[in-house]
This record gives C-alpha cells, sequence and structure tokens, in this order.
C-alpha cells in the first residue's frame, strides 16, 4: 500500500512532502510495537496518524482507545487509565477497569500528553518499560500489552526543563518522531481543503457547495490559518450556512478571517488591487498630517493673538517651515511672519486679508471630515462590528472608540 492509497482510505486531503513523509513514517512504524510521538501545532490533524499505526497493524482487530489527557480531571486520570478498587477513594463502590486493561492487545492513543500529571507520568513510565501498571487502591500488579501513540502540541523540551514533563518518559515516548506540519507551510493544499470541506457542508445542509473567486482563493492561501485545519473547516461552515451567494469573494471572505496578532489578512477590492497594507500607510500619513496640521494652527493662533516681539523655540520653527516647504517648495516662514531680528520675529497684527489666506489653507488641508467620513464608512460597511472597521482603516480597536466618542458617532 503506497502513500496515495492512505490517502484515499483514511480521506485525508494534500499533496505536501512534508506530509507525504509523516504518512510514510506512520506506514513504516505499524507493523512494529515501536512507541509513536506525534508532533504539531493543534489542528493539523495529528490523531489521524495513531489511526493509521492501527489499521495497518496486526493490532487492527482489537480495541483502539483515544484519550484526550487535558480533558480529563487530574482527581480522576490514574482511574481513568489503570482503573481503581472498590473503596479506594469516595465514590469508587466498585471495581473499575481503565483504559489500559480494556485496551490489552490493541492500541491506546494519548492526546495531549504533556497535560498529563507527574504522579500519572510515572505509571506510564512503568507500562512502557515493564507492560505492567497497578490499579488505584489495589497492590497487585496487572500484565498488559498496549501499543502507545502519544502526541502533543507542546515544544517537549521547553516543558523538559520547566519540570513539567518528565525526561525519561519523554524518551520512551519518542521512539519514533512523526512531525505534522501546520496548514500556512501547506499552501498548495489549502484551498484542496476548502473544497472538501466545502462539498462535504454542501451536503449536510442540503444547499450548492461555496466556491471562491481567485482574490478569495489568493488570500486564503496566504493567510496564517493559527487554527491549522480546524479552523479552516468551522470558516467554511459558517461561510457555507450563514453567506446566501455561493460566490465567495475576498470582501465577503475578509470578516471571516480573523487578524493574527498585528497582522490582518491583505483585503482585495472588488474594483482595485489596494491591500490592507497599502491603505494602513495612507492613513498614518494622513493622520500624522492632521495632527502637524493641529499643532500649526495653535501656534498660529497663539501668535495672532499677541503683540509685540515673538519668540519662537527651535522646535516651533522647524514645523512651521516644514510645513510650508511641503506645501509649496518656494514658501518660508516670511508667508506668515516678517522677518525680524535674529532669533526673534517681530510681528504686527494681522489684517483682514491675512486671516482668510490663513483660514482657506487651514479649511482645504483640514482631515477631520475626511477622516469622520472614512470612519462612518468602514461601521456601515462591517455592520457596525469595530474589530473589523479598525482593522480595515489600519488603527487599533482602542483607538478606533476613542474617535467614534471624539466625533459622536453612533455604530
Amino acid at each position: 500500500m503506497d502513500v496515495q492509497q492512505i490517502k484515499q482510505r483514511f480521506g485525508i486531503i494534500g499533496n505536501t512532502a512534508s506530509l507525504h513523509r509523516a504518512l510514510e513514517i506512520a506506514m513504516q512504524v505499524a507493523p512494529t510495537d515501536i512507541s509513536v510521538l506525534v508532533t504539531g501545532e493543534s489542528g493539523t490533524g495529528k490523531e489521524i496518524i495513531p489511526q493509521v499505526i492501527h489499521q495497518l497493524s496486526s493490532r487492527k482487530h482489537a480495541e483502539y482507545i483515544a484519550v484526550n489527557c487535558g480533558a480529563i480531571p487530574e482527581g480522576t486520570i490514574d482511574s481513568e487509565l489503570f482503573g481503581h478498587e472498590k473503596g479506594s477513594f469516595t465514590g469508587a463502590s466498585g471495581s473499575r477497569k481503565g483504559y489500559f486493561e480494556v485496551a490489552d492487545g490493541g492500541t491506546i492513543f494519548l492526546d495531549e500528553v504533556a497535560e498529563l500529571p507527574m504522579q500519572t507520568q510515572v505509571r506510564l513510565l512503568r507500562v512502557l518499560e515493564t507492560g505492567e501498571f497497578i490499579r488505584v487502591g489495589a497492590s497487585k500488579p496487572i500484565k498488559t500489552d498496549v501499543r502507545v501513540v502519544a502526541a502533543t502540541n507542546e515544544n517537549m523540551q521547553q516543558a523538559i526543563y520547566s519540570g513539567k514533563f518528565r525526561e525519561d518518559l519523554f524518551y520512551r515516548l519518542n521512539t519514533v518522531p512523526i512531525s505534522l506540519p501546520p496548514l500556512r507551510k501547506r499552501n498548495e493544499d489549502i484551498h484542496l481543503l476548502f473544497r472538501k470541506f466545502s462539498s462535504d457542508f454542501g451536503d449536510k445542509y442540503r444547499m450548492p457547495s461555496i466556491k471562491l473567486t481567485p482574490e478569495a482563493v489568493e488570500m486564503v492561501t496566504h493567510y496564517g490559518w493559527p487554527g491549522n485545519i480546524r479552523q479552516l473547516k468551522n470558516i467554511v461552515e459558517q461561510i457555507s450556512v450563514i453567506e446566501t451567494s455561493r460566490e465567495i469573494d475576498a470582501v465577503t471572505l475578509a470578516p471571516y478571517l480573523p487578524p493574527i496578532g498585528d497582522r490582518t489578512p491583505a483585503l482585495i477590492k472588488k474594483d482595485s488591487k489596494e491591500s490592507i497594507d497599502e491603505r494602513e500607510l495612507m492613513y498614518k500619513f494622513l493622520f500624522d498630517m492632521k495632527r502637524d496640521l493641529t499643532e500649526l494652527k495653535k501656534l498660529v493662533i497663539d501668535i495672532a493673538s499677541k503683540d509685540g516681539n515673538i519668540s519662537l523655540s527651535s522646535d516651533q520653527t522647524s514645523l512651521v517651515n516644514r510645513f510650508y516647504d511641503d506645501v509649496n517648495s518656494d514658501a518660508s516662514i516670511s508667508h506668515i511672519l516678517p522677518p525680524a531680528k535674529e532669533e526673534t520675529y517681530g510681528y504686527q497684527k494681522p489684517n483682514e486679508q491675512n486671516f482668510e489666506e490663513h483660514e482657506e489653507v487651514e479649511e482645504s488641508l483640514s482631515l477631520e471630515d475626511r477622516e469622520k467620513e472614512l470612519i462612518e464608512k468602514a461601521l456601515l460597511k462591517h455592520k457596525g462590528k469595530r474589530k473589523y472597521a479598525a482593522a480595515e482603516l489600519g488603527i487599533s480597536e482602542r483607538t478606533l472608540y476613542r474617535k467614534i466618542k471624539e466625533y459622536n458617532l453612533t455604530d
């Protein structure tokens, strides 16, 4: 049996070399009883590897038990795995077999194995080394023949270093390591998986399956997918149920892809190739320019309200000169302040014409109305969802809250 047959048998989608390598190793170790440790980020599909190993082994007709070690309370995990005797603890009204006893001759999959308490790790180490365990509250050891496959999404070396996981147990479990790649490193597989999930949910909900436009395909391919395959599947199901159109473009898709850290997925417009990153730069420039204009406005008003000689600091002089240099390369501070003695400007009360010219410049360069309009449009587009509006504007949610309050906007 080759890799393609394994993929078809177990419904595995993907052609990435690292995925094929993981399946090849699973096929090679399946006939043996070697312990296997599957590593990979949460949501990468680690649970499929122990199923492949079990089904290709001589144990396939015996029990296969999957145990989520992180979902069982610490006080009962020993009883669940190794069983207990009657009266061994409060509520133990009778004897009970544990998973290692029930799965004798078969395979146990210990998912999230790094979450095991330290005392349980000691018991598990004994099973792996001697094939024996003792029920909780008993004194007689019980023999078992179980193949152990474990999985974790944690950095095991860090867990060992911090004292969370036993180093000797790690080496017993990690006889053969198998690593599954995250979805962001399987770019060529992402659209294949999207189409598979779309078809599955179309059948489940008895509706046509959704399809992506080329721009949307580009977006899902380059998104980071922190939740990996599990996140992709969840998003496909959401879109299948919520959206009425069966063709999903980039604008429709974007709100379903949450920002990763301080980054947002690139949004490709229907009528433009401009991305969020480009707009972030534009908005930053506009907001910085508005701040400079506000400072300049305060400075000019302060000067206009005084008579006599006005002494400007070097920072103030630099601000005025920089503004006029940006507007007109031939302009200088003399446009608003006549020359005077060194480091001091003699200033007379401006006439009405000078004020009119200043007001015209101020009005034409003011960005308050434009900023307010952009925020209103972003809130309207995302139906009041501030998180997505802030992402599209390229500003933080905190800044957006402040702007909404400043402009007395309703979202």
